[in-house]
């Protein structure tokens, strides 16, 4: 792996459970970490109605979201879920391989557009789906799974809640902020990013968003842009640990932003 400039700093707003890797590997390029999570992932117990869905019929297909949804949903249910399973993203993947759950298709892309362009899911009349994932949004995969004739059960088993930055993470943060080294923050949904706003101190968020920041893609970067920032926006290829530090160093050594 390439290496980070002398005195860079990254904010790592990833949940706590999830940060490790990435802090490792930014670790390892050289950069220095402040660990400010905004938002942790609590499990959701699934109703009765739900899990009645679940065993009312044999389901072909079974799309993981993220690895925190493998985890959630089987504490509850037990494996497999489907005939087939996909994996969205590697995390995920690795996290289906330890249940011992087979991944018969990844999509390239960790993104809905990325599941829907699989060959498996050009028709899918008559087939049944579980779509397994955290509370809120994938709209647009539900829709056109069903559109292509698809009946689709969705499952949320976790949903992501505020948690409040210690007194240290702000001072670290401030500190960070008004030092004349360089600064990326790097977030992976436009959740986390409006969650990091919210938590800190006016002049803070001021600061923040004049500085490089790392996204997973488009829609991320439309918010990140709707919410008023102004300093580079980089695209990473995909929100994995690797995808992000890569185009975090690519944006320190001046490479032309993405979006």
């Amino acid at each position: 792996m390439s290496h980070a400039p002398d005195g860079l700093t990254v904010v790592v707003t990833r949940p706590a459970a999830q940060s490790a890797r990435f802090i490792e590997l930014a670790r390892a390029a050289g950069a220095e970490c402040i660990a400010y999570p905004t938002l942790q992932i609590e499990p959701l117990t699934l109703s009765v109605a739900t899990l009645t869905q679940l065993r009312s019929r044999r389901w072909d297909w079974a799309i993981f979201i993220s690895a925190n949804a493998v985890a959630t949903l089987f504490q509850q249910v037990a494996p497999p879920l489907a005939a087939q399973h996909v994996a969205v993203g590697r995390a995920t993947a690795r996290a289906l391989e330890v249940a011992d759950v087979m991944v018969d298709a990844r999509p390239a892309s960790a993104t809905s557009e990325g599941v829907l362009a699989l060959p498996e899911f050009a028709d899918l009349t008559g087939r049944g789906i579980v779509i397994v994932k955290g509370a809120g949004g994938r709209k647009l995969l539900r829709e056109t799974l069903h559109s292509r004739g698809a009946h689709v059960l969705e499952l949320e088993s976790y949903r992501r809640v505020p948690v409040q930055p210690t007194a240290t993470m702000a001072t670290d943060l401030h500190a960070a902020l008004m030092s004349d080294k360089p600064l990326v923050v790097t977030v992976t949904s436009a959740e986390i990013l409006q969650s990091l706003l919210d938590h800190v101190q006016a002049a803070d968020a001021t600061a923040l968003r004049r500085k490089p920041l790392v996204v997973p893609g488009a829609r991320v970067a439309a918010a990140a842009a709707q919410l008023g920032w102004q300093g580079p926006i980089v695209q990473a290829a995909t929100a994995e640990d690797d995808a992000m530090v890569q185009a975090m160093l690519s944006v320190v050594r001046g490479a032309p932003p993405a979006a």
